[in-house]
């Protein structure tokens, strides 16, 4: 009988480098919420692959920024926990940026930790190879480099080649969760990051960004599932661009986050959105269990 092996990876970044697409592309199928909005992620989202007698357990943390509120800083402290926790660390930068001021922080942190790390230049194919080729001899030189993978985690490009890597130096140990499982992500939880997604690519810049979408209810009968979701805003001035005119925009929303579930889940489904207003939602201790943040980081 083969030895198992089992590694925690942190996908570790700045905002909207693509560490969510990149979760999605390695497990094979939808795991986390993709948007352009920065911090889409919130929680920590676990994907698994599972593969001969190796699983990895993939970590998609919130993006690494200057926080300015208790939820900002409490989301930043997950993402370095889960760093910390973990066997290693993905370090994704975004080869359009380069290394900015973000990114320095991040990269100082790493270096000073004295952890081997590997980095993952997404976006690969929207620049010019001679600019990319300045990037990575700059990254080639940090002595806590374990290895540099450029790739698009968008079109796939050298996705596979990333993912044997990961597969191929995992350490031995035994699985921590049960095999054919692609998330420990509840099902009530990712219909409701569903739709917060949906909501995102509907409102885009009209959204603001304190916007939450809490699971009421998840039955599961005969005909498939009921979904009740409340959608909560911060501001009563917020309550009708979410609604729309006469309940267009929310029906939309509806639509598309339905589809999706059935997409993702494979079940028939049966939605209903509410919209309330809880102007200090983000103040509420429970959210933050629910989440797997620390409340007062």
């Amino acid at each position: 009988m083969q030895n198992k092996h089992f590694s925690f990876i942190a996908i570790l970044g700045a905002t909207n480098v693509g560490k969510s697409t990149l979760v999605n592309r390695l497990v094979g199928q939808k795991i986390s919420i993709v948007s352009p909005k920065v911090q889409t992620t919130r929680s920590r989202v676990r994907g698994l692959i599972n593969e001969g007698n190796t699983q990895l357990a993939l970590v998609d943390t919130p993006g690494i920024f200057s926080p300015h509120r208790r939820l900002d800083r409490a989301m930043i402290a997950a993402a370095w926990a889960e760093t910390d926790d973990s066997d290693r660390c993905l370090f994704i930068l975004d080869a359009k940026k380069g290394i900015q001021a973000e990114e320095e922080k991040i990269l100082d942190k790493l270096i000073k930790s004295k952890s081997k790390f590997i980095i993952v230049v997404n976006k690969m194919d929207a620049v010019k190879p001679d600019k990319l080729m300045v990037l990575l001899e700059k990254l080639n030189d940090i002595k806590t480099v374990e290895s540099v993978f450029c790739i698009s985690a968008l079109n796939g490009e050298n996705i596979a080649e990333l993912k044997n890597y990961l597969l191929d130096t995992a350490p031995q140990g035994e699985w921590l969760f049960p095999d054919g499982l692609v998330s420990d992500l509840p099902e009530s939880l990712f219909c409701a990051e569903i739709t917060r997604e949906k909501l995102f690519m509907y409102l885009r810049q009209e959204l603001p960004y304190q916007l939450m979408v809490d699971p009421v209810s998840f039955k599961r009968g005969k005909n498939g599932l009921t979904i009740e979701q409340n959608i909560i805003v911060s501001k009563a001035a917020h309550r009708p661009i979410v609604l729309g005119n006469k309940g267009t925009m929310i029906k939309k929303v509806g639509e598309a986050a339905r589809k999706e579930m059935i997409k993702q889940l494979g079940y028939p489904v049966r939605l209903f959105l509410f919209v309330q207003v809880k102007e200090n939602w983000t103040e509420d201790k429970a959210r933050y269990k629910t989440w797997g943040l620390d409340f007062n980081a």
